[in-house]
This record gives structure tokens, sequence and C-alpha cells, in this order.
């Protein structure tokens, strides 16, 4: 990890490192119970009418099926951003706006610390 100043006073590089790597963890977690919602869903109809049109289960076997991918696919892109903001943190690029370079607020980086962009760069979208 290269060595860089804080992010804000009140808020050190250790913290925001920490915040990530339990985000990470709980992201993490939360994916491999989804995978096993999934697999739960996907064994449960596997010796039922494969019709779902026609089957009164159907319906709620695919919506269940459907909702425990889109949430799972949600924490996988989850993964991604605090992946992208430890990458940031080794490269010394971390708390740096990618649109102005300007330095994001310590307070947007304790609310939500894999921001991209400052409030004002953020706005503009």
């Amino acid at each position: 990890m290269t060595a860089q100043p804080p992010p804000g006073e009140g808020l050190s590089l250790a913290d925001v490192v920490a915040a990530l790597e339990a985000e990470r963890a709980d992201a993490t977690a939360q994916v491999r119970e989804l995978e096993r919602v999934v697999a739960g869903v996907v064994e449960a109809s596997r010796d039922s009418n494969a019709d779902d049109e026609h089957d009164p289960e159907g319906a709620t076997i695919a919506f269940e099926r459907a909702q425990a991918i889109a949430v799972r696919d949600r924490q996988l892109a989850r993964l991604r951003e605090v992946d992208a903001a430890l990458d940031r943190v080794a490269d010394g690029a971390f708390g740096r706006c990618e649109r102005c370079g300007c330095e994001i607020a310590p307070g947007r980086l304790l609310a939500r610390p894999t921001s991209t962009t400052c409030v004002t760069c953020a706005a503009l979208r």
C-alpha cells in the first residue's frame, strides 16, 4: 500500500480500509448465501412441472429464482466496487474525484467509501 495522507480530518485511511474490508466480507457472505438460495430454488423445482406458464407454482418459483439472482448480481457488483476502492487505496488515488480530481469530502467517504466522485460531480450525473 502506498503511503498517502488520510482521506480527511477525523477519517484515517486505516478506518476506510477497515470499513471496505468489512463491507467486502459482508457482500461475500451474502453472495454465498444467495448462491445457496438459488441452488435451493433450482433443486426444489427440479421435481416439479417444468412448464412455469401453466404450473400454478411456476410463477412463484421463477420469481423467487429471478429475485435471488438479481440480489446476488447486485452483491457481486458491490464486491467489484469495494475491490476497485481498495485498488485506489493501494495506488494512492483513493479519496480523489475521478472526474475533476478534487478531494472527495470525508463525510461522503464515511457514508459511501466506494465513492469515485465528489458530491458536485455526482450531482452532474
